[in-house]
């Protein structure tokens, strides 16, 4: 079954030929970062129009790429949410309109377990059940994972997700945007141990998270201590990046000991991050925990998960009708 899977929640416009939910024939993505940069975050009326120049050019790329041609295409799949409405709804309404005009099965995808889904696109795949983490600009959740299709909501950020406090960040230190890349290669050069910034952990034996409080102490660190060179930057770059990554791995493995997994996954634009992937991986293996990650270009928003999750929802006949619409906002029950 060959599925068409088209992405557009916020500022990538992604497209994807995915063969039978693991092969990828193609995966094309045409990013705004330049267009949002000067703003220093995601506009979303700019990212709108963004989606509407690019959608066409970019889903009759994966087909070209992918060698197939419109009548090759078994099924269609698009996110549905969460993400910025108006940048959801080109996407979105594009594959409706395709599936309709060629009389083709259409699934929306909740763009969570679409990040779930990247690790299923690995050679090697984690074995049910695992701890899966998504961590982006928008969410850092901790899934309890069992089987294709069930995903149990274990813990969520209360306030800023980790890629936003990375964003914010980064635009106190005058950086730019994205803010993840700049602060992961700042940090490089300095001793992340000098600074310590707090590690929120909420309540015992919770796996939620709270990144408001460590992006204000870095602000009230400026504050008290100006920045004077690029050495200051990098050293609060970095040791702001190891509180996150403290924070994030903790978490995870807790969750993994609490429901006796032997295995965690990470998914989502921060997992691009080699620095945390590292980490994390050292300290899951002295718990004896496996930690799989996807490859770089699968783990911030691509159109290749969605056609994967898609490729399960058009199989077991969980499908979209024309009057569904999109959502901003969700968590998988």
């Amino acid at each position: 079954m060959i599925i068409l899977g088209i992405e557009s929640s916020c500022d990538e416009t992604a497209a994807s030929i995915v063969q039978d939910g693991t092969k990828i024939l193609s995966s094309i993505v045409a990013s705004q970062v330049d267009v949002h940069h000067k703003y220093g975050g995601v506009v979303p009326e700019l990212a709108s129009r963004m989606h509407i120049e690019a959608i066409t050019p970019v889903v009759d790329e994966a087909i070209k790429k992918a060698n197939i041609t419109v009548k090759d295409i078994d099924g269609i799949a698009a996110t549905r949410g969460p993400g910025l409405i108006g940048a959801l709804l080109v996407g979105f309404s594009f594959a409706k309109s395709f599936a309709f005009a060629s009389n083709l099965p259409f699934a929306g995808v909740n763009h969570l377990e679409a990040h779930i889904y990247s690790l299923f696109l690995m050679d090697n795949k984690p074995q049910f059940p695992f701890i899966a983490l998504v961590v982006s600009g928008g969410h850092t959740n901790i899934y309890y994972v069992t089987s294709y299709n069930n995903f149990e909501l274990m813990g969520q950020t209360r306030d800023d997700a980790a890629g936003e406090a990375f964003d914010k960040v980064a635009k106190m230190l005058d950086l730019g945007y994205p803010g993840g890349p700049v602060i992961e290669s700042l940090a490089k050069t300095e001793d992340p141990d000098v600074i310590k910034f707090p590690r929120t952990m909420l309540e015992k034996n919770s796996f939620d998270f709270s990144f408001s409080g460590l992006k204000s102490s870095v602000g009230r660190y400026i504050h008290n201590n100006p920045i004077t060179c690029r050495e200051d930057q990098a050293q609060i770059a970095a040791s702001f990046q190891e509180a996150v990554i403290d924070v994030l791995s903790q978490k995870l493995i807790n969750a993994a000991l609490y429901k006796n997994c032997n295995a965690i996954g990470v998914s989502g634009g921060v997992s691009a991050n080699q620095t945390f992937v590292k980490k994390l991986s050292k300290k899951a293996a002295n718990k004896d925990i496996k930690l799989f990650s996807p490859p770089v270009e699968l783990c911030g928003d691509n159109a290749a998960m969605i056609a994967a999750r898609g490729y399960t929802m058009i199989q077991q006949g969980s499908l979209c009708k024309l009057d569904h619409d999109v959502f901003s906002k969700s968590k998988i029950d």
